[in-house]
Protein backbone atom coordinates (compact mmCIF):
# COMPACT_ATOMS: atom_id res chain seq x y z
CA UNK A 1 0.00 0.00 0.00
CA UNK A 2 1.21 3.67 -1.08
CA UNK A 3 1.72 6.44 1.23
CA UNK A 4 -1.34 7.76 -0.07
CA UNK A 5 -3.08 4.35 0.53
CA UNK A 6 -2.51 4.28 4.23
CA UNK A 7 -3.42 8.22 4.47
CA UNK A 8 -6.64 7.29 3.11
CA UNK A 9 -7.29 4.06 4.98
CA UNK A 10 -6.34 5.80 8.03
CA UNK A 11 -8.61 8.47 7.78
CA UNK A 12 -11.33 6.91 6.65
CA UNK A 13 -11.02 4.13 9.78
CA UNK A 14 -11.49 6.99 12.04
CA UNK A 15 -14.43 8.44 10.74
CA UNK A 16 -16.63 5.37 10.03
CA UNK A 17 -16.29 4.06 13.58
CA UNK A 18 -17.07 7.59 14.86
CA UNK A 19 -20.49 7.19 13.55
CA UNK A 20 -20.66 4.68 10.46
CA UNK A 21 -24.22 4.13 10.54
CA UNK A 22 -25.73 6.68 8.12
CA UNK A 23 -22.97 5.91 5.33
CA UNK A 24 -24.48 4.12 2.22
CA UNK A 25 -21.85 4.44 -0.22
CA UNK A 26 -18.23 3.93 -0.04
CA UNK A 27 -15.92 4.64 -3.65
CA UNK A 28 -12.43 4.33 -3.63
CA UNK A 29 -11.81 3.47 -7.08
CA UNK A 30 -8.55 4.71 -8.44
CA UNK A 31 -6.85 4.84 -5.12
CA UNK A 32 -3.65 2.45 -4.99
CA UNK A 33 -4.66 0.79 -1.51
CA UNK A 34 -3.25 -2.45 -2.30
CA UNK A 35 -4.21 -5.93 -0.72
CA UNK A 36 -2.71 -4.04 2.82
CA UNK A 37 -5.32 -1.31 2.24
CA UNK A 38 -8.30 -3.72 1.32
CA UNK A 39 -7.14 -5.59 4.51
CA UNK A 40 -7.14 -2.14 6.57
CA UNK A 41 -10.63 -1.36 5.76
CA UNK A 42 -12.34 -4.88 6.25
CA UNK A 43 -13.41 -4.62 9.45
CA UNK A 44 -15.49 -1.62 8.62
CA UNK A 45 -17.18 -2.94 5.01
CA UNK A 46 -21.16 -2.34 6.00
CA UNK A 47 -22.12 -0.09 3.42
CA UNK A 48 -24.41 -1.30 0.36
CA UNK A 49 -22.41 -0.10 -1.80
CA UNK A 50 -18.52 -0.48 -2.02
CA UNK A 51 -16.29 0.91 -4.95
CA UNK A 52 -12.99 -0.06 -5.39
CA UNK A 53 -12.19 0.11 -9.29
CA UNK A 54 -8.61 -0.19 -10.04
CA UNK A 55 -7.51 -0.30 -6.45
CA UNK A 56 -4.92 -2.51 -7.15
CA UNK A 57 -6.06 -5.77 -5.71
CA UNK A 58 -5.13 -9.23 -5.95
CA UNK A 59 -6.52 -12.61 -4.65
CA UNK A 60 -4.88 -12.06 -1.43
CA UNK A 61 -6.89 -8.69 -0.98
CA UNK A 62 -9.89 -10.23 -2.17
CA UNK A 63 -10.02 -13.21 0.47
CA UNK A 64 -9.48 -10.86 2.98
CA UNK A 65 -12.31 -8.50 1.53
CA UNK A 66 -14.81 -11.70 1.28
CA UNK A 67 -13.65 -13.00 4.15
CA UNK A 68 -15.25 -10.18 6.26
CA UNK A 69 -18.21 -9.41 3.98
CA UNK A 70 -19.06 -13.07 4.59
CA UNK A 71 -19.13 -12.68 8.48
CA UNK A 72 -21.84 -10.04 7.92
CA UNK A 73 -23.16 -9.40 4.48
CA UNK A 74 -26.62 -8.47 4.47
CA UNK A 75 -25.85 -4.61 4.50
CA UNK A 76 -23.70 -5.37 0.86
CA UNK A 77 -26.23 -4.80 -2.34
CA UNK A 78 -23.16 -3.22 -4.35
CA UNK A 79 -20.02 -4.72 -5.32
CA UNK A 80 -18.10 -2.93 -7.94
CA UNK A 81 -14.08 -4.42 -8.37
CA UNK A 82 -13.17 -3.16 -11.84
CA UNK A 83 -9.68 -3.16 -13.12
CA UNK A 84 -8.15 -5.66 -10.63
CA UNK A 85 -6.21 -8.89 -11.11
CA UNK A 86 -8.42 -11.35 -8.99
CA UNK A 87 -6.87 -14.30 -9.33
CA UNK A 88 -8.07 -17.71 -9.07
CA UNK A 89 -8.43 -17.57 -5.26
CA UNK A 90 -10.09 -14.32 -5.29
CA UNK A 91 -12.76 -15.40 -7.73
CA UNK A 92 -13.30 -18.46 -5.70
CA UNK A 93 -13.77 -16.35 -2.58
CA UNK A 94 -16.12 -14.47 -4.19
CA UNK A 95 -18.21 -17.39 -5.33
CA UNK A 96 -18.19 -18.60 -1.98
CA UNK A 97 -19.64 -15.28 -0.66
CA UNK A 98 -22.25 -15.50 -3.54
CA UNK A 99 -23.32 -18.87 -2.11
CA UNK A 100 -24.15 -17.79 1.48
CA UNK A 101 -27.13 -17.86 1.94
CA UNK A 102 -27.07 -14.55 3.77
CA UNK A 103 -25.71 -12.84 0.40
CA UNK A 104 -27.81 -10.25 -0.55
CA UNK A 105 -25.78 -9.17 -3.52
CA UNK A 106 -27.54 -7.26 -6.30
CA UNK A 107 -25.07 -5.99 -8.49
CA UNK A 108 -21.65 -7.38 -9.09
CA UNK A 109 -19.26 -5.80 -11.65
CA UNK A 110 -15.81 -7.43 -12.51
CA UNK A 111 -15.25 -5.92 -15.98
CA UNK A 112 -11.77 -5.93 -16.55
CA UNK A 113 -10.48 -8.08 -14.06
CA UNK A 114 -9.01 -10.52 -16.75
CA UNK A 115 -11.59 -13.83 -15.91
CA UNK A 116 -10.84 -16.64 -17.97
CA UNK A 117 -12.33 -19.51 -18.62
CA UNK A 118 -11.79 -21.43 -15.78
CA UNK A 119 -12.44 -18.63 -13.60
CA UNK A 120 -16.25 -18.66 -15.74
CA UNK A 121 -16.58 -21.71 -14.45
CA UNK A 122 -16.08 -21.23 -10.82
CA UNK A 123 -18.23 -17.99 -11.27
CA UNK A 124 -21.08 -19.30 -13.05
CA UNK A 125 -21.61 -22.36 -10.10
CA UNK A 126 -22.16 -19.34 -8.00
CA UNK A 127 -25.38 -18.65 -9.97
CA UNK A 128 -26.23 -22.21 -10.33
CA UNK A 129 -26.69 -22.30 -6.07
CA UNK A 130 -27.58 -19.12 -5.53
CA UNK A 131 -28.97 -16.97 -8.05
CA UNK A 132 -32.55 -15.44 -6.00
CA UNK A 133 -31.00 -11.86 -5.29
CA UNK A 134 -28.00 -11.31 -8.00
CA UNK A 135 -29.73 -8.80 -10.43
CA UNK A 136 -27.06 -7.31 -12.18
CA UNK A 137 -23.24 -9.77 -13.55
CA UNK A 138 -20.79 -7.54 -15.15
CA UNK A 139 -18.30 -9.69 -16.75
CA UNK A 140 -17.43 -7.33 -20.00
CA UNK A 141 -13.84 -7.11 -20.98
CA UNK A 142 -12.09 -10.20 -20.01
CA UNK A 143 -9.98 -12.63 -21.02
CA UNK A 144 -13.01 -15.41 -22.46
CA UNK A 145 -11.14 -15.61 -26.11
CA UNK A 146 -12.07 -18.43 -27.79
CA UNK A 147 -13.66 -20.36 -25.00
CA UNK A 148 -16.17 -17.44 -25.20
CA UNK A 149 -19.11 -20.06 -26.90
CA UNK A 150 -18.02 -22.80 -24.33
CA UNK A 151 -18.80 -20.11 -21.30
CA UNK A 152 -21.50 -18.93 -22.71
CA UNK A 153 -22.88 -22.22 -22.64
CA UNK A 154 -21.84 -22.30 -18.91
CA UNK A 155 -23.46 -19.11 -18.05
CA UNK A 156 -26.75 -19.73 -20.14
CA UNK A 157 -26.92 -23.15 -18.04
CA UNK A 158 -26.63 -21.46 -14.78
CA UNK A 159 -29.58 -19.10 -15.81
CA UNK A 160 -32.17 -21.52 -17.06
CA UNK A 161 -31.73 -23.07 -13.32
CA UNK A 162 -33.55 -19.62 -12.05
CA UNK A 163 -33.82 -16.64 -15.10
CA UNK A 164 -36.61 -15.30 -13.93
CA UNK A 165 -35.14 -12.54 -11.82
CA UNK A 166 -32.64 -11.49 -14.25
CA UNK A 167 -32.95 -8.10 -15.94
CA UNK A 168 -29.92 -6.73 -17.56
CA UNK A 169 -27.14 -8.69 -19.30
CA UNK A 170 -24.18 -7.58 -20.60
CA UNK A 171 -22.11 -9.75 -22.86
CA UNK A 172 -20.43 -7.01 -24.66
CA UNK A 173 -16.63 -7.35 -25.99
CA UNK A 174 -16.33 -11.03 -25.33
CA UNK A 175 -15.85 -13.27 -28.72
CA UNK A 176 -18.98 -15.50 -28.05
CA UNK A 177 -19.14 -15.87 -32.11
CA UNK A 178 -22.19 -18.19 -33.64
CA UNK A 179 -21.76 -20.88 -31.24
CA UNK A 180 -22.10 -18.56 -27.99
CA UNK A 181 -25.08 -16.99 -29.76
CA UNK A 182 -27.34 -20.35 -30.19
CA UNK A 183 -26.51 -20.97 -26.13
CA UNK A 184 -27.78 -17.51 -25.36
CA UNK A 185 -30.97 -17.68 -27.96
CA UNK A 186 -31.60 -21.56 -26.03
CA UNK A 187 -31.70 -19.04 -22.51
CA UNK A 188 -34.01 -16.40 -23.83
CA UNK A 189 -36.29 -19.39 -25.69
CA UNK A 190 -36.90 -20.08 -21.98
CA UNK A 191 -40.93 -18.67 -20.62
CA UNK A 192 -39.23 -17.83 -17.55
CA UNK A 193 -37.07 -15.25 -18.63
CA UNK A 194 -37.28 -11.64 -17.53
CA UNK A 195 -34.47 -9.91 -19.26
CA UNK A 196 -35.26 -6.22 -19.90
CA UNK A 197 -32.01 -5.26 -21.14
CA UNK A 198 -29.53 -6.70 -23.81
CA UNK A 199 -26.03 -5.55 -24.99
CA UNK A 200 -23.86 -7.03 -27.49
CA UNK A 201 -21.58 -4.69 -27.82
CA UNK A 202 -18.93 -5.55 -30.08
CA UNK A 203 -19.63 -8.76 -30.82
CA UNK A 204 -19.16 -9.80 -34.33
CA UNK A 205 -22.79 -11.88 -35.82
CA UNK A 206 -21.26 -13.26 -38.64
CA UNK A 207 -24.06 -15.83 -39.47
CA UNK A 208 -27.07 -14.90 -40.65
CA UNK A 209 -29.27 -17.83 -39.49
CA UNK A 210 -28.10 -17.31 -36.31
CA UNK A 211 -28.44 -13.67 -36.39
CA UNK A 212 -32.02 -13.92 -37.41
CA UNK A 213 -32.79 -16.77 -34.60
CA UNK A 214 -31.30 -14.51 -32.22
CA UNK A 215 -33.06 -11.41 -33.12
CA UNK A 216 -36.56 -13.10 -33.52
CA UNK A 217 -36.24 -14.60 -30.11
CA UNK A 218 -35.10 -11.87 -28.54
CA UNK A 219 -38.08 -9.74 -29.77
CA UNK A 220 -40.43 -11.79 -29.08
CA UNK A 221 -39.93 -10.56 -25.32
CA UNK A 222 -40.62 -8.05 -23.22
CA UNK A 223 -36.76 -6.24 -24.35
CA UNK A 224 -36.81 -2.60 -23.69
CA UNK A 225 -33.41 -1.95 -24.62
CA UNK A 226 -31.53 -3.92 -27.36
CA UNK A 227 -27.29 -2.58 -28.22
CA UNK A 228 -25.66 -4.34 -30.97
CA UNK A 229 -23.20 -1.58 -31.26
CA UNK A 230 -19.99 -2.36 -33.28
CA UNK A 231 -21.46 -5.60 -34.34
CA UNK A 232 -20.73 -5.76 -37.88
CA UNK A 233 -24.35 -5.67 -39.14
CA UNK A 234 -25.21 -4.62 -42.79
CA UNK A 235 -27.72 -3.27 -44.64
CA UNK A 236 -28.97 -7.03 -45.17
CA UNK A 237 -28.79 -8.15 -41.77
CA UNK A 238 -30.68 -4.62 -40.73
CA UNK A 239 -33.60 -6.22 -43.19
CA UNK A 240 -33.38 -9.48 -40.77
CA UNK A 241 -33.93 -6.88 -37.60
CA UNK A 242 -36.70 -4.97 -38.91
CA UNK A 243 -38.13 -8.76 -39.48
CA UNK A 244 -37.82 -9.72 -35.96
CA UNK A 245 -39.12 -5.99 -34.81
CA UNK A 246 -42.13 -6.35 -36.64
CA UNK A 247 -42.77 -9.73 -35.43
CA UNK A 248 -43.46 -7.81 -31.66
CA UNK A 249 -42.44 -4.60 -31.71
CA UNK A 250 -44.59 -3.21 -28.82
CA UNK A 251 -41.96 -3.94 -26.25
CA UNK A 252 -38.72 -2.04 -27.10
CA UNK A 253 -37.89 1.26 -26.10
CA UNK A 254 -34.58 1.58 -27.31
CA UNK A 255 -32.01 0.40 -29.28
CA UNK A 256 -28.58 1.15 -30.45
CA UNK A 257 -27.26 -0.08 -34.04
CA UNK A 258 -24.31 2.63 -33.81
CA UNK A 259 -20.67 1.91 -35.48
CA UNK A 260 -22.07 -0.50 -38.32
CA UNK A 261 -22.40 -0.16 -42.04
CA UNK A 262 -26.57 -0.30 -42.22
CA UNK A 263 -26.12 2.67 -44.69
CA UNK A 264 -29.20 4.00 -46.56
CA UNK A 265 -30.48 0.93 -47.21
CA UNK A 266 -30.50 -0.20 -43.71
CA UNK A 267 -32.14 2.88 -42.54
CA UNK A 268 -35.14 2.35 -45.11
CA UNK A 269 -35.81 -0.82 -43.50
CA UNK A 270 -35.82 0.29 -40.13
CA UNK A 271 -38.23 3.21 -41.15
CA UNK A 272 -40.86 0.72 -42.38
CA UNK A 273 -40.73 -0.62 -38.64
CA UNK A 274 -41.30 3.06 -37.20
CA UNK A 275 -44.16 3.92 -39.51
CA UNK A 276 -45.88 0.77 -37.57
CA UNK A 277 -48.55 2.27 -34.76
CA UNK A 278 -47.52 -0.91 -33.03
CA UNK A 279 -43.85 0.08 -32.56
CA UNK A 280 -42.93 2.00 -29.58
CA UNK A 281 -39.58 2.61 -30.34
CA UNK A 282 -38.24 6.17 -28.11
CA UNK A 283 -34.64 6.49 -28.54
CA UNK A 284 -32.91 5.17 -32.00
CA UNK A 285 -28.80 5.76 -32.21
CA UNK A 286 -27.77 5.58 -35.68
CA UNK A 287 -23.90 7.39 -34.88
CA UNK A 288 -21.22 6.32 -37.29
CA UNK A 289 -23.61 4.12 -39.87
CA UNK A 290 -21.94 5.42 -42.78
CA UNK A 291 -25.03 7.04 -43.64
CA UNK A 292 -26.13 9.90 -45.92
CA UNK A 293 -29.09 12.41 -47.10
CA UNK A 294 -30.96 9.45 -48.70
CA UNK A 295 -30.96 8.06 -44.91
CA UNK A 296 -32.75 11.42 -43.92
CA UNK A 297 -35.04 11.38 -46.96
CA UNK A 298 -36.28 7.85 -45.30
CA UNK A 299 -36.32 9.61 -41.93
CA UNK A 300 -38.19 12.92 -42.73
CA UNK A 301 -41.48 11.42 -42.95
CA UNK A 302 -41.53 9.01 -40.33
CA UNK A 303 -40.49 12.43 -37.90
CA UNK A 304 -43.60 13.96 -39.29
CA UNK A 305 -46.08 11.04 -38.23
CA UNK A 306 -47.72 9.24 -35.37
CA UNK A 307 -44.47 8.20 -34.32
CA UNK A 308 -43.15 7.41 -30.71
CA UNK A 309 -39.68 8.34 -31.44
CA UNK A 310 -38.13 11.38 -28.91
CA UNK A 311 -34.28 10.58 -29.31
CA UNK A 312 -32.87 10.46 -32.70
CA UNK A 313 -28.67 10.22 -32.90
CA UNK A 314 -27.13 10.53 -36.44
CA UNK A 315 -23.66 11.51 -35.22
CA UNK A 316 -20.69 11.26 -37.18
CA UNK A 317 -22.58 10.32 -40.53
CA UNK A 318 -22.11 11.94 -43.77
CA UNK A 319 -25.43 13.78 -44.05
CA UNK A 320 -24.23 17.22 -45.29
CA UNK A 321 -26.73 20.33 -45.24
CA UNK A 322 -29.16 18.07 -47.92
CA UNK A 323 -29.79 16.11 -45.36
CA UNK A 324 -30.42 18.38 -42.48
CA UNK A 325 -32.72 20.43 -44.72
CA UNK A 326 -34.99 16.75 -45.48
CA UNK A 327 -35.05 16.32 -41.55
CA UNK A 328 -36.26 19.61 -41.01
CA UNK A 329 -39.13 18.84 -43.43
CA UNK A 330 -40.40 16.27 -40.64
CA UNK A 331 -39.45 18.27 -37.94
CA UNK A 332 -41.31 20.95 -38.60
CA UNK A 333 -44.48 18.79 -39.18
CA UNK A 334 -47.11 19.52 -35.97
CA UNK A 335 -47.20 15.66 -35.28
CA UNK A 336 -43.24 14.97 -34.92
CA UNK A 337 -42.37 14.61 -31.14
CA UNK A 338 -38.75 14.53 -31.38
CA UNK A 339 -37.04 16.08 -28.18
CA UNK A 340 -33.49 15.05 -28.50
CA UNK A 341 -32.12 15.22 -32.37
CA UNK A 342 -27.94 14.81 -32.39
CA UNK A 343 -26.08 15.48 -35.58
CA UNK A 344 -22.44 16.15 -34.31
CA UNK A 345 -19.84 15.61 -36.93
CA UNK A 346 -22.07 15.54 -39.69
CA UNK A 347 -20.51 17.95 -42.37
CA UNK A 348 -22.78 20.52 -41.89
CA UNK A 349 -22.69 24.52 -42.30
CA UNK A 350 -24.14 27.64 -41.89
CA UNK A 351 -27.41 26.18 -44.25
CA UNK A 352 -28.35 23.53 -41.97
CA UNK A 353 -28.70 26.44 -39.28
CA UNK A 354 -30.95 28.20 -41.21
CA UNK A 355 -32.80 24.83 -41.76
CA UNK A 356 -32.85 24.54 -37.89
CA UNK A 357 -33.44 28.21 -37.04
CA UNK A 358 -37.37 27.72 -38.91
CA UNK A 359 -37.85 24.63 -37.00
CA UNK A 360 -36.90 26.05 -33.23
CA UNK A 361 -39.88 29.05 -34.84
CA UNK A 362 -42.45 26.40 -35.12
CA UNK A 363 -41.51 23.07 -33.34
CA UNK A 364 -42.64 22.86 -29.94
CA UNK A 365 -41.24 19.73 -28.50
CA UNK A 366 -37.88 19.62 -29.39
CA UNK A 367 -35.44 20.37 -26.39
CA UNK A 368 -31.54 19.31 -26.64
CA UNK A 369 -30.06 20.17 -30.37
CA UNK A 370 -26.39 18.68 -31.07
CA UNK A 371 -24.62 20.53 -33.77
CA UNK A 372 -20.92 20.48 -32.16
CA UNK A 373 -17.61 19.74 -34.59
CA UNK A 374 -19.78 21.22 -37.56
CA UNK A 375 -18.39 23.73 -39.64
CA UNK A 376 -21.40 26.28 -38.91
CA UNK A 377 -18.99 29.75 -38.65
CA UNK A 378 -20.46 32.75 -36.92
CA UNK A 379 -23.16 33.34 -39.29
CA UNK A 380 -24.60 29.85 -38.81
CA UNK A 381 -24.83 29.73 -35.00
CA UNK A 382 -26.22 33.70 -35.99
CA UNK A 383 -29.21 32.24 -37.56
CA UNK A 384 -29.54 29.81 -34.87
CA UNK A 385 -30.07 32.29 -32.48
CA UNK A 386 -32.52 34.15 -34.08
CA UNK A 387 -34.51 30.45 -33.83
CA UNK A 388 -33.69 30.37 -29.95
CA UNK A 389 -34.83 34.28 -29.76
CA UNK A 390 -38.40 33.37 -30.91
CA UNK A 391 -41.37 32.86 -28.38
CA UNK A 392 -42.48 29.64 -29.95
CA UNK A 393 -38.71 27.85 -29.27
CA UNK A 394 -38.88 25.30 -26.46
CA UNK A 395 -35.33 24.54 -26.62
CA UNK A 396 -33.33 23.67 -23.40
CA UNK A 397 -30.01 22.38 -24.91
CA UNK A 398 -27.68 23.93 -28.09
CA UNK A 399 -24.49 22.44 -28.46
Amino acid sequence: MTDEGCSIVTSLKKALKSNPSHLRELNLSGNKLGDSGVKNLSDLLMNPQFKLKGCDITDEGCSALTSALKSNPSHLRELDLRMNELGDSGVKNLRDLLMSPQCKLEILDLCGCSITHEQCLILTSALKSNPSHLRELDLSENQIKNTGAHNCLILTSALKSNPSHLRELDLSENQIKNTGMSHLCDILNDSHCKLERLSLNQIQISSYIVCLQLLIMILSFCLSFFSLNFCGITDKKCFILTTALKTNPSHLRELNLSVNQIKSTGVNHLCETLKDVRCKLERLRLNDCNLTDKSCSALAPVLGSDTSLKELNMNNNNLQDSGVKLLCTGLENVKCELELLCLRKCGLTEESCSALATVLRSNSSLKELDMSNNNLQDSGVKKLQNGLENTNCTLQKLR
